[in-house]
């Protein structure tokens, strides 16, 4: 029943979304978090509601953490409230230095968020949340941002330098790691291809 509910709920938030944050994703990164469960072990429970929700809690799309907080509160325990919440807001990449995860189910989640930012959906989130935040497919001239700089120019494109080419060697758990492995070599392949055309070769 909370399962069914939450989906509601996320679907709801996340129904107009065309960063390539929406539904869809979510749905993506629960599917792989239970399988990676599978072979992983884990509190399904609370790999499955953090899955769920761990987008609602995102500010680059509206979303806080307080919102989760409300959500949560008269529907698990105080125990199960603040392992999704801590689980939720040491997802995000922020430069790749956050520290690690502290729970089997947090680096499952995050392992599942990550794998959906790379190979052949990445590529295509990248390109969809670079539209819509106003960002150039690609401008050759700039040079990738540093970690934490979330202010100079940047293009869909130097996103893969400064983010997705490196969260295959960020990945918690072996099976994701594993996963990993034919994803990121598609993206380097794409950015070469992408490079090739872009120059008229």
């Amino acid at each position: 029943m909370l399962i069914k509910e939450t989906e509601q709920f996320v679907k709801t938030f996340h129904a107009n979304d065309f960063s390539g944050h929406d539904y869809a994703h979510i749905e993506r990164v629960r599917k792989m978090a239970l399988q990676i469960a599978t072979r992983e072990g884990g509190d399904v429970r609370i790999i499955e509601l953090a899955a769920l929700l761990h987008d609602v809690a995102d500010s680059k799309i509206g979303g806080t953490s307080s919102r989760v907080d409300s959500y949560l509160t008269p529907r698990v325990s105080t125990t199960d409230r603040h392992h999704i919440l801590d689980i939720i807001n040491s997802m995000s990449f922020k430069g790749g230095d956050r520290p690690p995860m502290q729970t089997l189910e947090g680096k499952i989640v995050q392992d599942a968020d990550r794998l959906d930012a790379i190979g052949a959906i990445g590529i295509a989130r990248t390109f969809q949340f670079a539209g819509q935040f106003k960002e150039p497919m690609y401008r050759p001239e700039l040079t990738a941002r540093q970690a934490g700089d979330r202010t100079s120019p940047t293009s869909a494109l130097h996103h893969f330098e400064e983010k997705l080419l490196r969260l295959k060697d960020l990945m918690n758990t072996q099976t994701a790691k594993t996963m990993a492995e034919d994803r990121h070599e598609y993206m380097v392949k794409f950015v070469e291809r992408f490079k090739e055309e872009w120059s008229g070769d």
